[in-house]
């Protein structure tokens, strides 16, 4: 099978695709298209003539199934127990700002679910404001995210009076409204490059990293992403995955992916 074969050679986990494989396949369908080419044998042979294509190939193999308040369990806990402890945090040292970063935020869905469980789903008001990074190697994702305004199916699951007061309607999208979108600066940045400039409070890192890379790969960001952490910091990572190694990191919810620096 194709992807068994070239997905080890991008250091990528072929488990990790097994469920969304279908998503990559139809990516790789178009480029033949594009390029051509008769099927996927004859673009196996072509990827071994032109170098220079492995980047491309690369591209095609990001997978982007997201949505508002996805995991609806991870953000309760968030608003209920993680943030108000990050905010005491920040508090304490004098910080006037609480920074948090999202990784593979695709369209924006996640970091603005933040920002919403920030202005909207704590019972303490925060006292500090926010500043979320928002990052994702695809420009395509960023742009949309840019633009914010998504079909009923990506919002869905938020509570209908935060979608009543923080989104606009127009035609069949739901827009989100400026107050929300602005605690969000986003990025084009592939989290297999350099972490961002630090230190975070908080770090999301979901159904990225810790399914779709090798396990060196893992072991290697991982030591960045932990290192990028405010020391007390929170790593959130995807409630089906797990981590290669736990070391410098306590456990606060294993069922929720939720993990503290020491």
């Amino acid at each position: 099978m194709f992807l068994q074969w070239v997905l080890p050679q991008l250091h990528m986990s072929w488990p990790g695709f097994r469920r969304v494989h279908g998503q990559v396949c139809k990516h790789l369908e178009q480029r033949c298209k594009q390029l051509g080419l008769p099927d996927i044998v004859t673009y196996q042979n072509y990827l071994q003539q032109q170098p220079q294509e492995w980047q491309v190939l690369d591209s095609l193999c990001r997978i982007t199934v997201t949505r508002f308040y996805r995991d609806k369990a991870v953000f309760a806990f968030l608003a209920r127990e993680v943030l108000p402890t990050l905010i005491h945090q920040a508090q304490t040292r004098g910080a006037q700002h609480l920074r948090l970063w999202s990784a593979g935020c695709a369209g924006g869905e996640e970091p603005y679910s933040l920002a919403l469980v920030y202005q909207l789903g704590l019972e303490i008001k925060p006292g500090i404001g926010l500043h979320i990074l928002a990052t994702d190697a695809d420009a395509h994702m960023i742009n949309r995210a840019r633009e914010a305004c998504y079909p009923f199916s990506s919002v869905k699951n938020l509570p209908q009076t935060w979608l009543a007061s923080a989104f606009v309607q127009r035609e069949e999208l739901y827009c989100l409204k400026t107050e929300y979108c602005d605690p969000v600066e986003l990025l084009i940045h592939d989290i297999r490059s350099e972490t961002p400039n630090g230190p975070f409070d908080l770090i999301l890192c979901r159904n990225l990293t810790f399914t779709y890379f090798e396990q060196t790969v893992q072991t290697e960001i991982l030591a960045r992403l932990r290192k990028a952490l405010q020391p007390g910091g929170v790593l959130v990572i995807g409630v089906h995955e797990s981590l290669p190694t736990v070391e410098g990191l306590t456990v606060w919810s294993e069922r929720l992916g939720i993990y503290r620096r020491l």
